[in-house]
């Protein structure tokens, strides 16, 4: 009976484990695509069954006080430290979709989709305008 309890209990922990670990909610560190050096953590959460994202964190303490001035609406002048820069996407089949993200570095806005890899622990940041597009890959925050 013991060990059948510990096998239960065991069991569970596994599943929960896997189902958190294919999740794209939680903290991600974002990896520039041209330095391959990390430049913030953004948490990833949903809200009135839509997906958010916003910076917690900037890597580059000299950056820590950065605004978005050439950001444009509500977004202008505010601080790159928690801003909401994922806005709107829906899960469709594996991806999430439908909403935009915003560059601070720039100010642009772009369509975006997200996409876990299949480690898991990758997630596929692809922001496009028509048939022209960008794709980063940030790695899971433990």
């Amino acid at each position: 009976m013991i060990m059948k309890n510990i096998l239960t209990t065991l069991l569970f922990v596994c599943i929960l484990s896997s189902v958190n670990a294919q999740s794209i909610f939680g903290k991600w560190k974002s990896i520039d695509d041209e330095t391959g050096k990390a430049k913030s953590i953004i948490e990833i959460y949903e809200k009135d069954r839509k997906v958010y994202g916003k910076i917690i964190e900037i890597i580059n303490k000299d950056r820590a006080n950065a605004v978005c001035d050439a950001c444009k609406g509500d977004k202008k002048n505010q601080p790159i430290l928690g801003m909401r820069i994922i806005e709107g996407l829906e899960l469709e089949d594996d991806m999430y979709e439908g909403g935009t993200i915003t560059n601070p570095e720039n100010g642009k806005v772009y369509k975006c989709t997200l996409k876990l890899t299949e480690d898991s622990d990758t997630l596929r940041v692809r922001g496009y305008v028509a048939f022209f597009y960008k794709t980063q890959y940030w790695k899971r925050v433990e």
